[in-house]
């Protein structure tokens, strides 16, 4: 029976045990100290070996300078486990803490005494140094290990503190050395120094690094740093540097095309056309080569007939790049392996050859082939796309529901239901496209979240419940001409906007539509005056920092006036330092001002 008791009372006491430590840390959490040390001590008692309860319930005495009882915890919990020794650096803090510098001192270099018995204690006092933000202390000791054991390998311990430190130089110099010693360390190497290179390529962090990647390149070639100098080409953008580095990197050890097709498709998307040709090009002569992997073919051939589909000017064009397509799915078949041909296909077919029906007949067949479920999905919302590209918005609707349903918590179903926002939006359903975007603003996509902000606060900016919404409407025609490609349309749509809503809320964003509308269409001098107008007219325009980075486009890269380029990126450099253009025109500034690249 006494057995008995004693289980039934360890049960119940469990669950109680749990709570409270949970409690604890609630209240530790919310810096209520003096409650979370009455649950934590007896916690601590009843489970000695528990590190969490011991380190927080330090902290709570230090936090509230009760360092008696720090100084008494830390005593006892060194007399009940002698080897952690890293509680002598914990008691020297503590002593530094009450003002007793000689003191903390004597406790600091006792347990660096620890390092010339085993050079491999230097991982945790250092590690306990740099928590209590003693980095001279926790540089001495992975120095004074590395000194008495050249094998250890404690660079990234020591790089890390001289990344708190702000020596960037010396940072990356014990990662690079790291890498040097077993190139097997680039990616660790490279996961590190990610958080201290941007997309800038003017940032000093990001020269430091390419300058000192580029010295040991010339002194001892290697791969790893032709990998790590093109890695950081394609976070800056280069994607032509990279690619130089990649087919050297390829040259030396062909196999895999992985890293080539990656630089290809960024190009493509950045709209770096010359590059991504390149890169595809390269992949294609590579075909006759032993394991050339077929499907990296496949897609240099789907990317190149993309990029040809970008510069076509004449309905000539159109019927090369139609045969063209035919001849690849001669080629490569029309079966499972060619599905990403075929929807490449179906939208050359509806956005540049006019005959979506065509197209929709191109997927459904593919659809027969009973595709598995991310294909199939993929395939749906295409079809669904091009009947929005042909106004049939009722069936679009249908089949983006159907994938949110068959694909639920999916990002594919995410995009689905943006597109039953955008849909509707287009039909000027503006209540319904309102209740969609709600939820997609918490989108675990941030380009999604992003895309359901900007088209939301679009309506909600320029909708009124108690009107017919026509300017809106009007609006939301001409993004669905511009959806179409029918960009002159578009624009004849948009000019009903600004003449017969003149004034009213909608006019800023028709006035950029327009400026975008007209540069698309080459009218580069109408462009401007649009977006000039809009700067003049509405100051306090939230698309004011948009327009000024549109301007700067404009006036940088078609009208060749750089003058007038680096006053708008300007602008937005110290007028509006929130906006998500900020860190594209500081780079564009710095490289117009010709800033060392």
């Amino acid at each position: 029976m006494a057995f008995l008791r004693i289980f039934f009372l360890i049960l119940l006491c469990g669950p109680l045990f749990a709570q409270n430590a949970e409690l604890a840390n609630s209240f530790f959490r919310k810096g209520e100290y003096e409650k979370a040390i009455m649950l934590y001590e007896p916690l601590l008692e009843s489970n000695p070996i528990r590190q969490d309860y011991f380190k927080s319930l330090l902290t709570c005495y230090q936090q509230l300078e009760n360092y008696e009882d720090a100084d008494r915890l830390l005593t006892r919990q060194l007399e009940n486990f002698p080897n952690q020794i890293y509680l002598y650096v914990e008691l020297g803090y503590n002593k530094q803490l009450q003002g007793n510098p000689e003191e903390a001192k004597a406790y600091y270099e006792k347990s660096m005494q620890f390092i010339e018995q085993n050079p491999s204690y230097a991982f945790v006092i250092g590690r306990t140094f740099r928590q209590n933000h003693l980095l001279d202390y926790a540089l001495r000791t992975y120095q004074r290990a590395k000194e008495l054991n050249p094998n250890l390998n404690t660079e990234i311990s020591e790089a890390q503190i001289y990344g708190e430190r702000g020596d960037i130089d010396k940072m990356f110099k014990l990662y690079l050395d790291l890498v040097d010693k077993n190139e097997n360390y680039y990616t660790t190497a490279q996961r590190f120094m990610g958080s201290f290179v941007s997309n800038d390529k003017t940032d000093p962090n990001n020269i430091t690094l390419r300058k000192q990647l580029l010295k040991r390149a010339q002194a001892e070639p290697k791969n790893s740093w032709n990998i790590l100098l093109s890695w950081l080409f394609m976070q800056q953008g280069d994607f032509d540097k990279a690619l130089i580095q990649e087919k050297s990197l390829y040259r030396r050890n062909p196999g895999n095309t992985e890293r080539i097709q990656e630089i290809g498709q960024l190009a493509y998307e950045f709209d770096e056309l010359e590059t991504s040709k390149q890169a595809f090009e390269f992949i294609r002569s590579l075909e006759n080569q032993n394991g050339m992997d077929p499907d990296a073919l496949l897609r240099a051939d789907i990317y190149l007939l993309k990029i040809d589909n970008e510069l076509i000017s004449s309905d000539e064009d159109r019927e090369r790049l139609n045969s063209r397509y035919l001849q690849l799915l001669t080629q490569y078949g029309r079966n499972l392996q060619s599905l990403v041909l075929q929807v490449a296909y179906a939208e050359f077919l509806t956005y540049s050859y006019d005959a979506p029906e065509q197209a929709i007949d191109v997927l459904r067949s593919a659809l027969e082939l009973n595709p598995p479920n991310p294909e199939q999905g993929m395939l749906d919302m295409t079809i669904a796309d091009i009947h929005v590209f042909s106004g049939e918005f009722n069936q679009a609707l249908v089949m983006y529901s159907k994938i949110q349903y068959d694909f639920k918590n999916s990002p594919l179903a995410q995009e689905a239901r943006f597109k039953v926002a955008r849909t509707s939006y287009f039909k000027g359903d503006f209540t319904w496209a309102q209740n969609q975007l709600k939820v997609l603003k918490s989108s675990t996509s941030q380009l999604i979240a992003n895309d359901a902000m900007k088209l939301s606060l679009k309506i909600s900016n320029n909708f009124d419940k108690d009107s017919l919404n026509e300017g809106l409407r009007l609006f939301a025609k001409t993004e669905l001409l511009e959806f179409q490609k029918k960009y002159q349309p578009a624009l004849d749509t948009l000019s009903i906007v600004l003449k017969d809503h003149k004034g009213r809320a909608i006019e800023d964003d028709a006035l950029l539509k327009q400026g975008a509308l007209l540069t698309r269409l080459g009218d580069y001098r109408g462009a401007e005056n649009s977006l000039l107008n809009l700067l003049a007219t509405y100051p306090e325009s939230l698309l004011v920092d948009e327009c000024l980075f549109s301007l700067a486009e404009l006036y940088e890269e078609q009208l060749n006036e750089i003058d007038k380029a680096k006053e708008m990126y300007e602008r937005i450099i110290f007028e509006y330092p929130s906006s998500i253009y900020l860190v594209e025109a500081r780079k564009a500034f710095r490289r117009l001002r010709g800033d060392e690249l």
